[in-house]
């Protein structure tokens, strides 16, 4: 794991409390998953948001399925969480 996955791990968890082997456990369930099909995406996220007791509003969830559906998310972890703060 490199330092960038390494920060994106511990951050998701000191934020969120989920551990590194659950978000594995979630990316392995979703390997083959199709991520243009906006369902696919809205159900990935509502299961994320429960993991980690923190609710999604319906606007934000529709910001991040757009995002996701037509693979426009941020990559850089600066991007990434202005993304996610607005």
């Amino acid at each position: 794991m490199n330092n960038f996955q390494k920060g994106m791990f511990d951050k998701i968890q000191q934020n969120a409390n989920i551990s590194p082997d659950e978000i594995f456990k979630v990316a392995d369930s979703v390997k083959n998953a199709d991520f243009s099909d906006e369902q696919t995406v809205r159900d990935l996220i509502q299961r994320l948001s429960r993991m980690a007791g923190k609710p999604v509003s319906k606007q934000k969830e529709d910001k991040i399925v757009e995002a996701i559906v037509k693979n426009k998310m941020p990559m850089d972890s600066k991007a990434m969480n202005k993304f996610f703060d607005n």
